[in-house]
């Protein structure tokens, strides 16, 4: 593999890109004289910003293109924000490599630096997640939640040309852009529980190819990997798509895992939450645990 050019495969956007150069330098670290290219790959979800992504087929948007690159062999290995990513694999593919987590907490930005206590009654939040959109109901309910699409510059300009009074983004993607200066509130994970996989960068290769499977195993982040084991495995039990509302995050102390979840209603009127811990060994176990309580708990009212 040493002597072949590995193409990695990646969304176009800004930040897509920057989490591309981060995936290459990772493996350039195990791979010092490896000739790596990077491929920018425009896809459905990129394209369609005008209406929430389960109106076009949901999170497969932003990734579905590139898995179609890496089946054809036209990129050897495809670099996700695995929040993005459905719970689901593709077959003929793997995902068992993540790179250290980012920070995983969500942020406001808004108007005069206002917090989102200080907000006025009625204004206008801008968020494409219902999840984001319910959690903040529990803090502000008076608030008027509008959808908002596009990447973290066209989102901050819809704002600041006044079609919003505050948006709600990952602090991962904000920092990664270095735009930190923005920010008016930073939320706690307990306060907002993000989206499994939050601040995650996952790589992805085919199934057969056993030489980039190798590198990627020494790339890998293994306390990440144990967390997202537990955070995906909520969503596969749950068998939810973009719209359903769940937050799950995991983290590691003392060789414990501890994951906290939540899911919401269709309508979002009512919250299930479940916190379990285990031996971080059983992760995998956890997560699928998490899951049964809150679908068991929830009788499928989060299903539309």
């Amino acid at each position: 593999m040493k002597n072949k050019k590995i193409i990695i495969g990646s969304r176009g956007s800004k930040l897509a890109l920057i989490y591309a150069e981060r995936a290459k330098n990772e493996i350039l670290k195990i791979q010092d004289q490896q000739d790596i290219e990077i491929k920018s790959i425009t896809t459905k979800g990129d394209i369609l910003l005008d209406q929430r992504l389960s109106e076009y087929g949901g999170k497969g948007l932003f990734s579905k293109k590139i898995e179609e690159e890496l089946l054809e062999k036209k990129i050897d290995i495809a670099v996700h924000a695995l929040k993005d990513m459905p719970s689901e694999e593709t077959e003929g593919l793997v995902t068992n490599c993540f790179l250290k987590r980012g920070d995983p907490r969500e942020i406001l930005i808004s108007k005069e630096n206002k917090k989102i206590k200080d907000l006025n009654s009625n204004a206008i939040i801008g968020t494409s997640s219902f999840r984001r959109e319910f959690q903040l109901k529990k803090i502000r309910a008076d608030l008027n939640y509008q959808l908002i699409r596009g990447n973290i510059d066209t989102r901050i300009k819809k704002l600041n040309n006044g079609l919003y009074d505050a948006i709600i983004l990952s602090y991962a993607g904000i920092k990664s852009l270095n735009l930190n200066q923005n920010i008016s509130q930073t939320f706690s994970t307990s306060e907002i529980i993000p989206s499994a996989g939050q601040g995650v960068i996952a790589l992805q290769c085919r199934k057969d190819d056993s030489s980039l499977i190798d590198i990627l195993k020494n790339v890998n982040h293994q306390l990440t990997h144990n967390c997202i084991l537990a955070e995906r495995n909520v969503l596969k039990i749950l068998e939810g798509d973009c719209e359903t509302a769940v937050g799950a995050f995991a983290r590691i102390e003392n060789n414990k895992i501890y994951i906290e979840a939540e899911l919401f209603s269709i309508d979002g009127k009512k919250r299930f939450y479940n916190k379990a811990s285990k031996n971080i060994d059983q992760a995998l176990e956890l997560g699928k645990e998490v899951g049964e309580i809150l679908k068991k708990e929830s009788k499928n009212s989060y299903k539309r």
